[in-house]
């Protein structure tokens, strides 16, 4: 249990007493009959909506989770968390009080110690959405940092569509989603890790001695189109034809892995973000390079749900995301594609 006695007189936090006229806790008056580890249950629980992440985020059993929540219930006089369709929803009590009591076990943090955060000795599993591009940039360094900082902290990665990575962050089935989300919903935050451009990649031996492929060079080849089926729509295509051309696209498959392999032997071409082809600049097989038009940037971000904002541990995730986005390891193409 936190000491707030020797604290609360010298901190904005007195005047809130955890906004005790929002709360209308129904068997308490005072501050004292409260155990406020339960509100560090009950703001894991609003974050994770699931017993069992947020036993594993507190390091806690499953039954004295669910023990928690029952004496959450009857200090609120409210369910809080409903279960519906096999997942828990939070009341309208809960999502009315939900900001406040993150906001108020931040300061509580402030006050009592730095960081309240300590990767070195946090046991937890950190959930991730990205594409195979993002796993290729991001997750090799975050990976080597992890393991190195904090090497009891392990991470699960999935892969989906933007709108399942969407929904994923809004269900809290995620902890952070890594891509390009030009249309997110409001309680969704965001940050940018990088700007991408765009680069081709073709088969030496059929570019002719070429370094480049002008427009019509460009448009006369078959093409290989990465995108999901929610996602054929890419930036290249609008982006050809806002000048009037469409390309003939020979394959789409979902995973640019792949892709280079296809290229290998043959008249097709690939256009995809920059750092996809880090790997082949070097490879003589390949030649590298920029596309005959202009195609608008995009920037490669991080999101989250907003009610994960203040918790310590998000933040560190997201500082050491961050870090590594932006680290002079991070792969560029080279001059001709840039």
């Amino acid at each position: 249990m936190v000491n707030l006695r020797a604290h609360h007189m010298q901190h904005p936090l007195y005047e809130w007493k955890f906004r005790y006229n929002i709360f209308h806790m129904h068997d308490v008056n005072t501050l004292r009959g409260i155990d406020l580890n339960l509100l560090v249950v009950l703001d894991a629980l609003l974050a994770e909506r699931h017993v069992s992440r947020t036993a594993s985020r507190l390091n806690m059993s499953q039954p004295a989770v669910s023990h928690a929540l029952g004496r959450l219930r009857h200090l609120f006089d409210d369910p809080l968390l409903i279960r519906r369709a096999g997942q828990l929803v939070p009341s309208a009590r809960a999502r009315e009080i939900a900001p406040a009591l993150t906001e108020a076990l931040r300061q509580l943090r402030e006050i009592l110690g730095p960081g309240g955060f300590d990767p070195a000795k946090e046991k937890r599993t950190f959930r991730l959405a990205m594409s195979d591009y993002g796993s290729a940039v991001i997750l090799p360094g975050l990976l080597k940092m992890l393991r190195l900082q904090a090497p009891e902290i392990d991470v699960a990665i999935t892969q989906s569509s933007r709108e399942a990575m969407i929904g994923l962050v809004l269900d809290g089935e995620c902890d952070l989603a890594l891509g390009v989300f030009p249309e997110r919903p409001e309680p969704v935050e965001a940050e940018q890790l990088f700007l991408e451009r765009f680069a081709c990649l073709a088969d030496r031996e059929q570019m002719g001695g070429q370094d480049c492929l002008d427009m019509e060079a460009y448009l006369s080849r078959p093409h290989v189109l990465v995108a999901t089926k929610s996602e054929a729509n890419s930036e290249i295509d609008m982006a050809l034809r806002a000048l009037g051309h469409v390309r003939r696209i020979a394959v789409t498959l979902p995973h640019w892995g792949n892709a280079p392999r296809l290229i290998c032997g043959t008249d097709l071409v690939l256009t995809v973000a920059r750092k996809a082809l880090a790997h082949y600049e070097r490879d003589p097989a390949f030649v590298a390079f920029k596309p005959p038009f202009p195609i608008p940037p995009f920037p490669f971000v991080q999101i989250w749900h907003e009610r994960r904002g203040g918790d310590p541990a998000h933040l560190w995730l997201r500082n050491a995301v961050k870090g590594v986005a932006v680290s002079a390891s991070l792969p560029t193409v080279n001059a001709a594609a840039s």
